[in-house]
């Protein structure tokens, strides 16, 4: 029978269950975290900003988008600063959220 640490189990789940890193420069890096990572609060909060991109609502997308990376990011500050630096472009914070989505669909159920 194969033992395994707490350790070994935690390791595992960071492999397959991990962040999504963007590097904004060399020093800066905004950590997002996978789904699963999050609390069950913030499960249904991002659940509901992804209601919310599904085109039915009148919310400004990149708003959306916006708030998304704000609650799923490690640190708020380097949130902002990356969203500060993505200045309103939809595109971009698109790019960044599917980014973010395709990088935890395997987790998901």
């Amino acid at each position: 029978m194969a033992q395994f640490s707490l350790d070994d189990i935690r390791a595992a789940a960071d492999a397959k269950y991990g962040s999504t890193d963007i590097a904004l420069d060399d020093k800066t890096t905004v950590v997002l975290r996978n789904p699963l990572r999050l609390s069950k609060a913030e499960r249904d909060e991002l659940a509901a900003l992804q209601d919310n991109l599904d085109g039915d609502s009148d919310k400004d997308q990149a708003d959306v988008l916006a708030d998304a990376i704000r609650l799923v990011a490690k640190d708020k500050k380097v949130a902002e600063k990356l969203i500060d630096n993505i200045d309103g472009d939809l595109a971009l914070l698109a790019q960044v959220f599917e980014t973010y989505s395709s990088g935890t669909q395997a987790g998901e159920a």
